[in-house]
């Protein structure tokens, strides 16, 4: 085992960020351990890189042998707690030690300790504060999700005390006097808050605690959508909505940072960037470093008590028209008109804006929209990003006039399976649904009569969702060009006409509704990749936002269930509309 001789420590800066290095000597060999991987920094490795994985924490530093001088050592010992205290602080700190083994038994006691707090008039902000921390501890040393689980449904029994609120609410009613009243009144608002709601301030309140909230929260969803009896998901699902309103308060958009994104921000923050993003995945650092160059923004939104995570992510594209195909937007990066990503690779240029032509930006396409934290889920985020990210684009280009997305129809194939698969169960042939018109159904027979699928039992339903399932249509030309015409029209009547709850059924289209975009256009294979056929047979559509008309399209969205849309959706969704009367006829 080589000796350690002696220990160099610094800090360096790359790009903007600090960096911890420590250098070790032994046997005359000096090893370096870097914050991050030499590697990433060197652009021409860049291309060996297939993953975003350049981030080395600091916790992973190895020294060669097992011997350190105290000093050494804490010098050690600062440095990795120095790397990991905004991430650990809620474990790294607390005056009383957690027990070495934890239960569920044993955790359902702490919080019964610990609400008991709660109910006493004067009591240290210390002895509260260790109590708490105490818990958070021992929750998250719980190894298996059955344990949690018991401690949420225990910690969810301790509701509001119901005699008490009768009681008061007695009182309230028998006294005429405004004094008595009011004091009455606050008695009653602090005892409908349940036990566990106190609990969930406190937690807010440590380092770290907002974070495990939004954590916590993201497994009680989890929970709820299992499957639970109602009685055990009923008492979770309060829960959840309690903390859901706490947090609301505490994600309010004057409590976030909006920020955006360049090649030059931490490569921690992008390599999150690239992890999170859900809409259209990055397949290597090229790929990541093209959305947040030149004709590309991404802005995010930041917490103070989650730093370094981002909240909600949106990428936005800068072009000349508003594209029909995502393949222009992420497959075709490199080459942008007067702009090459290759060509500004070489040219050592950092900043994302030069190269650009402003008169090359007239439209500004939204084309991906992350909310990255399951536990914030049902807070409405995105929505003040975009009109946020709207006010930004116009500062830096005034004459940017044309804003809109290229989103996908993330539940449509599966609502059009399901229509498919009631009509064969319902025994009918294609001629006898609305999902053709009966010339439309001869020549799909005659089509597949010619390709030799024709089954004869279902006259041709059974196969069309065949090939729906499987994508294989798109693999015929022929096929292609002929279901062009019946899905685009059965996909505007999914976006126009079919609604859930007197809102659009998809959640996509219902996001952009309800902020006032006016559905414009209906793109065929405007996502050919497997996601973008699965989700919707490769349609993609255009949500227009119209900055003067916002206001009253989403007033009459959300009161009057009305939605805005183009003439080609509208003429569309008439067309499959006549189908169904006939069928109903």
């Amino acid at each position: 085992m080589s000796r350690v001789v002696g220990l160099t420590c610094s800090w360096w800066r790359w790009k903007g960020n600090w960096n911890w290095r420590a250098e070790l000597s032994s046997s005359g060999n000096r090893s370096k351990q870097n914050g991050t991987h030499d590697q990433c920094l060197n652009p021409k490795h860049q291309s060996k890189l297939s993953t975003l994985s350049c981030v080395r924490p600091m916790n992973h530093l190895s020294l060669p042998g097992p011997h350190l001088s105290g000093s050494t050592q804490d010098l050690l010992n600062f440095a990795e707690g120095f790397s990991t205290s905004a991430s650990h602080s809620l474990l790294s700190s607390g005056y009383d030690e957690v027990p070495a083994t934890v239960n569920a038994d044993s955790v359902a006691k702490l919080i019964t300790s610990v609400l008991k707090i709660s109910n006493k008039t004067a009591v240290s902000g210390i002895t509260v504060e260790n109590q708490v921390r105490k818990f958070c501890q021992a929750f998250e040393q719980l190894d298996s999700e059955e344990s949690r689980l018991k401690i949420m449904e225990f910690l969810a029994q301790q509701d509001v005390k119901r005699k008490k609120i009768s009681e008061l609410a007695t009182a309230y009613s028998n006294t005429e006097d405004p004094l008595v009243r009011s004091r009455v009144e606050d008695q009653l608002r602090q005892s409908l808050q349940p036990s566990y709601y106190w609990l969930f301030q406190k937690i807010g309140a440590l380092p770290g605690g907002v974070k495990f909230l939004v954590d916590f929260r993201a497994q009680l969803i989890s929970f709820c959508l299992s499957n639970l009896e109602i009685e055990r998901t009923s008492a979770l699902k309060s829960m959840s909505s309690q903390l859901k309103q706490l947090l609301s308060h505490w994600f309010s958009v004057g409590f976030l940072d909006l920020d955006q994104i360049t090649w030059d921000s931490p490569c921690s923050m992008l390599q999150k960037i690239s992890d999170y993003e859900a809409v259209h995945p990055m397949r290597n650092w090229t790929d990541l470093k093209a959305r947040v160059g030149p004709y590309r923004r991404c802005f995010v939104y930041t917490h103070k008590s989650m730093p370094g995570e981002p909240i909600v992510v949106l990428h936005v594209a800068l072009t000349e028209e508003i594209p029909e195909s995502i393949s222009k937007v992420v497959k075709h990066h490199r080459m942008v008109k007067k702009y090459s990503v290759d060509s500004h690779q070489s040219s050592g240029s950092k900043t994302g804006r030069e190269g650009e032509d402003p008169s090359s930006c007239e439209a500004a396409i939204f084309y991906s929209i992350t909310s990255t934290q399951t536990g914030l889920q049902g807070i409405e985020l995105g929505t003040q990003l975009i009109k946020q990210a709207v006010q930004k684009l116009k500062e830096e280009l005034p004459d940017l006039n044309q804003f809109c997305t290229l989103s996908p129809i993330p539940g449509f194939r599966k609502w059009l399976l399901i229509l498919l698969q009631t009509a064969k169960r319902d025994g009918k042939t294609l001629a006898q649904t609305d999902l053709l018109t009966i010339d439309e159904a001869e020549k799909w027979q005659g089509l597949i009569k010619m390709a030799g699928n024709l089954q004869e039992s279902d006259l041709g339903l059974g196969t069309l969702i065949q090939l729906v399932k499987t994508n294989s249509w798109m693999e015929d030309q022929n096929l292609i060009a002929f279901l062009e015409q019946p899905l685009m029209r059965l996909c505007a009547r999914y976006l126009y006409l079919e609604k859930r709850r007197s809102n659009a059924l998809d959640s996509v289209a219902n996001f952009h509704l309800r902020n006032g975009a006016v559905l414009w256009r209906l793109n065929w294979e405007g996502d050919r990749s497997v996601r973008g056929l699965t989700n919707s047979c490769g349609i993609m559509v255009n949500y227009k936002y119209v900055l003067d008309d916002l206001e009253p399209n989403s007033t009459n969205y959300q009161e009057n269930h009305k939605v805005k849309a183009s003439e080609q959706v509208i003429h569309l969704a008439s067309q499959a509309k006549v189908l169904q009367r006939k069928l109903s006829l």
